[in-house]
């Protein structure tokens, strides 16, 4: 361990209910410190959701105390030595100190040996980043370069890396998390470590890898993240290697596939599914790929990189629903809709009317066009426009989903046609006469219309 350093940070702030379960902590005889991540946010000046405290009080001390003063309490971890307590809404977990036994599997320590100090749990973590400590009257307790590393922008492996990221694999991956969402660098020798027990991530769950996959991918820096970490996270995702470094030889790129699809990872909207759906838009390209001359062409590559797609997202613990929608927006990102009404809403209903789908999918395609060459700058405008003549379609309530028409089946089986799937058929083509403009949405000319089908 280096050598110890406390540090005192006046303007970092605990708000009234972690301040108030350490002071109960304290007055019993305990003690106890804010730790982690809350410390690493708050001295980086950002939003701090959660609060953890870590205290020398074993966990039926803290749940008689927390419980005596007030505080819900809730069993949720005691054989690691952690319970959750809350007031007036607010949860946080106080866990004894500790210091973790082998890995034997990778994922979960043997045993659980709980320690007197807090420096000795602050070097079971994982990063320096994340093993800092704060106290209300102690300061900052610093044992591991922590404050050096957050002005430095490096993440940092806490001891030896070897033994780090062999005890936990899904380490690895938050760390490329970390590059994600703070914008930092891996240090040199934590990054060799991670390429060098990758493979070791074949043992983590599935739920796991895509919690931390989707929460990389969320993150502020994500192209960054990328760029950096392509070589560690292509043990989880090995369809996305193919991608890096291969040239597209087009004048409408100046990105390789790899960098190109960062920057559209970075541009499209925050959210699970459209960046989920950027990250293997063009994942079907190297395979699609063909030269013309000195030309580069990738004919056909969308649907390839539905199949590409299918394949990786079936090993994450994404919803089917999750997974069809994103297989759409990437089966849809390259096909051109121009900025009218009729295409707009043609495409609504071939979406079954999911606008927030379809504004996805306009911010995809927006994305994309800012991830090229300056050719492109069209496609940025007809993204622009397609947004806006949406925006026309909803405020004028057009139709374009069967709920939306003015006449229904009933309508349809009054004129005497039997029940069964001709009545579908004749609303379908009362449905496209409308969004085609041929007819307007009111009762008695799609009733005639109808007729004039049977």
């Amino acid at each position: 361990m280096k050598e110890n350093a406390t540090y005192i940070c006046k303007d970092m702030e605990l708000p009234d209910y972690a301040l108030a379960a350490i002071n109960v902590l304290e007055r019993a005889g305990h003690e106890a410190w804010a730790v982690g991540g809350c410390v690493r946010d708050a001295l980086l000046g950002r939003a701090v959701n959660d609060y953890d405290i870590a205290t020398n009080a074993r966990w039926e001390d803290v749940e008689h105390v927390m419980a005596s003063s007030g505080f819900a309490v809730h069993r949720t971890g005691a054989k690691h030595g952690t319970v959750t307590v809350s007031r007036n809404g607010h949860a946080m977990e106080i866990t004894t100190y500790r210091a973790d036994g082998k890995y034997t599997d990778g994922r979960h320590p043997d045993c659980v040996e709980f320690v007197r100090t807090i420096e000795e749990d602050l070097a079971r973590r994982d990063f320096t980043i994340n093993a800092m400590a704060y106290h209300p009257e102690r300061g900052i307790l610093d044992c591991w370069g922590g404050m050096a590393d957050l002005d430095a922008g490096l993440i940092r492996v806490v001891g030896d890396g070897n033994e780090r990221f062999s005890e936990d694999a899904l380490r690895i991956l938050r760390g490329c998390r970390f590059v994600s969402q703070l914008g930092f660098s891996l240090e040199a020798g934590t990054k060799q470590a991670m390429w060098s027990h990758k493979m070791r991530m074949s043992h983590v769950s599935a739920e796991r890898i895509t919690h931390e996959l989707t929460e990389m991918l969320l993150g502020d820096h994500v192209r960054d993240a990328l760029m950096e970490c392509i070589d560690i996270i292509g043990a989880v995702l090995p369809e996305l290697v193919a991608m890096k470094g291969f040239e597209q030889h087009t004048p409408y790129h100046i990105y390789d596939v790899w960098e190109h699809t960062a920057w559209v990872v970075q541009r499209s909207p925050r959210t699970p599914l459209a960046r989920w759906a950027a990250l293997f838009h063009d994942s079907g390209k190297p395979g699609a790929f063909f030269m013309d001359g000195d030309r580069g062409h990738f004919y056909g590559h969308p649907l390839l990189s539905v199949e590409v797609a299918r394949g990786a997202l079936a090993r994450m613990t994404l919803s089917p629903s999750f997974v069809a929608d994103a297989l759409t927006l990437i089966r849809l990102h390259d096909k051109t809709i121009p900025a009218t009404s009729k295409t707009v809403k043609r495409a609504l209903a071939d979406l079954d009317g999911n606008i927030e789908l379809f504004r996805t999918l306009i911010g995809i395609k927006r994305a994309d066009a800012l991830s090229q060459s300056s050719l492109s700058e069209p496609r940025v405008q007809l993204a622009d426009d397609l947004e806006r003549v949406l925006g026309e379609v909803l405020a004028a309530d057009e139709a374009f989903t069967l709920k939306q028409l003015a006449i229904d089946g009933n309508d349809v089986i009054g004129l005497g046609v039997p029940a069964g799937p001709e009545i579908g058929r004749i609303l379908d083509l009362a449905l496209r006469a409308v969004i085609d403009e041929q007819l307007p949405n009111r009762r008695p000319e799609l009733l005639a219309y109808a007729e004039s089908l049977r």
